[in-house]
């Protein structure tokens, strides 16, 4: 059974009111917030009003619920579709998304709250959507093992996504939630070439270690699959881009791999358009026929894409031996012995 809206005020990643009314000359978020600096990155500490959001249907992602620590993402990835979430503290979406973290310094103590609520009904909650959960300013916050053990406590399945290898700290908590509720991981990889890395994704750990992320995940218990997002129209939906990290997420024994193709909404489009015609010029006309004013690619070539991508997935076997989630037995439940 599913419950109608999360137990408090509704919200959807990324797209959250505005904390207070911005003044003439600072960000709203800074009317609320405790606001330090680390390295040069600002983060603005502020409580969380709601832990679980709704994943809206536009946003074509495969959860229904979602739970960030952080809003905005120092990996900077020029297409991340969370980006406009910081015009809605007063924020811009460009270079303050990399350089102005909104950190949720309660999201546990909300999270156990909500997990707990009769209006809740142990769904499966994606972590890390307006933000990577482990990205650095997880080194200095450390919410996330606080975060899990809240879902271990309740019992609920949660995935996390990241492109951190920060997360391996915490894999021996991780299987501990696995001992009595679905534990999964999505490592983001839509593409191998660490050129293109570079370019779009100038925070980001390289694809070869998000993919032996993915491995030591897999050889740890905790299946992981790869988010194969985005593919960038033009620049990696080549045959051989494709094949390559197809093949490449096969060798890191992904349990499955999920392509999605680059969205372009308000706030990331911008970012990502000026990137493009920069260094990329003649593919803007290009573009434009593809998308369009929507935010996605038109209908006929990201179904191409999918076709071609979950034929290679077939071909290289993967997903064919994925490990299904079993309730080990708990130390207080002992074999009987005849």
């Amino acid at each position: 059974m599913r419950r109608d809206a999360p137990p408090g005020p509704a919200t959807v990643p990324g797209v959250q009111q505005s904390l207070l009314d911005a003044g003439p000359s600072r960000p709203r978020v800074e009317r609320q917030a405790v606001t330090r600096t680390f390295d040069g990155i600002t983060c603005y500490e502020v409580p969380a009003r709601v832990a679980i959001d709704q994943v809206p249907e536009a946003a074509e992602l495969p959860y229904l619920w979602a739970a960030s620590p952080y809003r905005g993402c120092e990996a900077g990835c020029r297409y991340c579709m969370a980006r406009r979430g910081h015009r809605y503290l007063g924020l811009d979406a460009g270079e303050d998304f990399a350089s102005r973290i909104v950190v949720k310094t309660n999201l546990a103590d909300r999270l156990r709250r909500e997990l707990s609520s009769p209006r809740w009904h142990g769904e499966t909650v994606a972590l890390g959507l307006t933000g990577d959960c482990y990205q650095p300013a997880e080194e200095t916050y450390q919410l996330m093992p606080r975060v899990v053990r809240a879902f271990t406590d309740a019992a609920n399945p949660f995935t996390v996504l990241t492109k951190s290898p920060l997360v391996l700290r915490d894999l021996d908590l991780l299987r501990d939630a696995a001992k009595v509720t679905q534990v999964t991981a999505a490592v983001s990889v839509g593409f191998v070439d660490d050129r293109i890395r570079r370019a779009v994704e100038p925070g980001a750990a390289s694809p070869q270690r998000r993919l032996e992320i993915c491995a030591t995940l897999n050889d740890a218990g905790i299946p992981c699959g790869v988010l194969m997002a985005p593919i960038l129209p033009l620049i990696t939906d080549s045959a051989d881009h494709l094949q390559a990290t197809v093949r490449r997420a096969a060798d890191a024994g992904a349990v499955s791999i999920t392509p999605i193709v680059l969205r372009l909404p308000s706030g990331a489009r911008e970012w990502y358009m000026s990137w493009l015609e920069r260094e990329h010029p003649g593919l803007v006309p290009r573009y434009q026929a593809l998308y369009g004013k929507a935010p996605t690619a038109d209908p006929a070539y990201r179904q191409r894409i999918a076709d071609q991508v979950h034929g290679l997935a077939e071909a290289y076997g993967i997903g064919q031996a994925a490990r299904r989630w079993r309730r080990r037995r708990t130390p207080t439940k002992q074999l009987t012995l005849v």
